[in-house]
C-alpha cells in the first residue's frame, strides 16, 4: 500500500517541500501519484530516518547520497565513515561533559553559580579549554 505525501510527512515529522526535495536530490523516490499527490512505498520511512540521522550527524546531502549508493567495494567511502564515527565519537564525549557540568548546576549552592569552582572545571572540561 502507498503512502501519499502528506502521510510520509506527517509520519517522518518532515515537511513536504522537504520530501519534494530530498526526491529532487536522489535521496528518495516516489513511486508514481495517488491524484495530484506524490505516494512512496512504506520503506521510504526507514530511507527518511537514515536521512534524518546522517544530517544530524553532521554528513551533508551529497554525501548521504553516496552512502546511499554505497557497494561493498567502495573503500573510500568507507574510510570517510570511519573517520566521520571519530567526529561522532568526539561529540559524544563532549556532550557527556557537559551534561554532568549541567547536572552539577542544578544542584549547586554556589553563589553565583558560574563562579563555582567544580563547575567552571567542567565546563573547562566540556570545551576542552584549559
Amino acid at each position: 500500500m502507498l503512502l501519499d505525501i502528506g502521510e510520509v510527512a506527517h509520519r517522518s515529522g518532515l515537511a513536504p517541500s522537504a520530501l519534494r526535495f530530498y526526491e529532487r536530490k536522489g535521496l528518495i523516490e516516489s513511486d508514481g501519484r495517488n491524484g495530484l499527490r506524490r505516494a512512496y512505498e512504506p520503506g521510504v520511512l526507514d530511507r527518511l530516518n537514515l536521512i534524518t540521522c546522517a544530517r544530524d550527524a553532521g554528513f551533508t546531502l551529497a554525501e548521504i547520497g553516496r552512502f546511499l549508493r554505497a557497494r561493498p567495494d567502495d573503500t573510500a567511502l568507507r574510510a570517510h565513515l570511519l573517520a566521520k564515527e571519530r567526529e561522532v565519537d568526539a561529540k559524544v564525549a563532549q556532550l557527556t561533559r557537559l551534561r554532568d557540568s549541567l547536572r552539577h548546576a542544578a544542584v549547586c549552592d554556589h553563589d553565583p553559580l558560574v563562579e563555582c569552582p567544580e563547575f567552571k572545571a567542567a565546563v573547562r572540561q566540556a570545551a576542552r579549554v584549559t
